[in-house]
């Protein structure tokens, strides 16, 4: 019996994915909000009493099909963005401004906001640390309506025939959140790891150099240049290969995106990095390889299709585990530190990051006062952080209290439901004052 729920739950995304687009239209509602309606309403039906819901229970299963969906809607960011990345240049790291400080400035400031909620909820200081790691990474998967879309593989001519014409590339907000959600998903992990090294009980000195030194620098480095490593070996032969018959992107076959994703992460995986921020690269250094060829909105439409399958898949048993007993611990801790950080943290770090000597409004990078209180509120919570739930409840066994798949369950929800309903004003808001000329 459970067998077949899962392949109706699995039939049902599936005709979903392809419907909920283009029916929801205009409307003010958002495909993961009606996804997670959907899943209470098939789970407030008389399902099997024995129905395996407990998400301990099933917290291998959780651990992987999160993963996964992570792992594709990052391959999926990273060929999405048209805006080179080169560190050694100044224009460029200042384009990428908003997107190093809502990662160096913001997400740091989230996680201890977090902690410290939890800390006075009355946590252990190990668990409060896991649910800031939990909670502050930003969601590549959720956020589609406040990122930048596919890439833009249109050939210009004359001076700029070296470039690609922007689509989304002009537009700093969706330009920044993408940017992030791409980034920072790995970036959680060094904190994840510092939970579960203070639930260990090591000796604090030795604990903070372990951390720094292998967990939030070393293996950040490794996963880095794996995918970089992968994602040009890659881009060789789909473009530059001297046989035809290596030449992917000629023959346009999409399914190497699958095939770079895979290899990224299992290569910075077994080196000991972080596969996710592998994958990130790896797409990011294939896309920077050859940006004016179509192949690159090939991969990406494959991509995106399989994410938005997974997507809803996750998000139609979330709904069904909501009204099956996921919310039975929630408490007044739980909801006050969902909400606290999705209406008052997130808005608070972002805003602060986004503020301080920022990069002038008008040039690359710049935001307007009003960009910089839209990226900073938007910061969407989602498939991220029930997969790292699932991977510390696995290290710690105290990670797995239902208290925790409570509160991450109901902060999840509460994103998609706050951030859905005013994103579409919101962004709407931005458009209008953009078109409104200059006194």
């Amino acid at each position: 019996m459970t067998a077949d729920l899962v392949y109706l739950v699995a039939g049902a995304s599936l005709l979903l994915a392809i419907v909920l687009p283009s029916a929801l239209g205009r409307l003010p509602l958002t495909s993961p909000m009606v996804l997670v309606g959907l899943g209470m309403l098939l789970g407030a039906t008389p399902l099997p009493d024995d129905l395996p819901l407990s998400p301990q229970d099933n917290r291998a299963a959780i651990e992987h099909i999160t993963e996964l969906t992570v792992l594709i809607a990052l391959m999926g960011v990273g060929l999405a963005l048209d805006r080179p990345l080169d560190p050694r240049q100044k224009a460029s790291r200042r384009a990428w401004s908003p997107t190093w400080r809502l990662l160096g400035i913001a997400m740091p400031l989230s996680i201890a906001g977090v902690a410290l909620l939890g800390w006075w909820a009355g946590l252990a200081p190990a668990v409060a640390i896991l649910l800031g790691a939990v909670l502050a990474p930003t969601d590549p998967v959720l956020a589609s309506d406040v990122q930048v879309g596919g890439p833009a593989t249109r050939k210009v001519v004359g001076e700029e025939a070296d470039d690609c014409a922007p689509i989304d590339e002009d537009d700093e907000v969706r330009f920044a959140l993408t940017a992030e959600a791409g980034l920072n998903d790995g970036l959680a992990f060094p904190f994840v790891y510092l939970a579960v090294l203070v639930a260990g009980g090591g000796a604090l000195g030795a604990t903070a150099l372990e951390w720094v030194g292998w967990y939030l620098l070393g293996k950040t480095a490794i996963g880095v240049l794996a995918g970089v490593a992968v994602g040009h070996v890659l881009a060789r032969f789909a473009f530059r290969a001297v046989s035809p018959t290596l030449r992917i992107a000629d023959r346009g076959e999409p399914l190497l995106a699958v095939a770079a994703l895979t290899a990224s992460y299992g290569a910075a995986e077994v080196l000991g990095g972080y596969g996710f921020l592998a994958v990130f690269a790896c797409a990011m250094t294939f896309r920077a390889s050859e940006r004016r060829h179509d192949y690159h909105r090939a991969m990406h439409e494959v991509v995106e299709r399989l994410e938005r399958l997974l997507t809803l898949f996750v998000l139609l048993v979330l709904g069904i585990a909501l009204t099956r007993g996921l919310l039975e611990a929630l408490d007044w801790r739980g909801v006050a530190i969902g909400l606290g950080l999705i209406l008052v943290v997130r808005p608070l770090a972002g805003y602060l990051a986004l503020s301080v000597r920022p990069v002038p409004p008008g040039e690359r990078g710049g935001l307007t006062r009003a960009e910089r209180l839209t990226a900073a509120f938007f910061g969407v919570r989602g498939v991220g952080s029930l997969f790292y739930l699932a991977y510390a409840a696995g290290e710690v066994d105290d990670f797995g209290q239902s208290w925790l798949w409570s509160t991450v369950g109901f902060t999840v929800v509460a994103s998609v439901l706050v951030h859905g309903v005013l994103v579409g004003p919101a962004m709407d808001l931005l458009e209008r004052r953009e078109r409104v000329p200059a006194a």
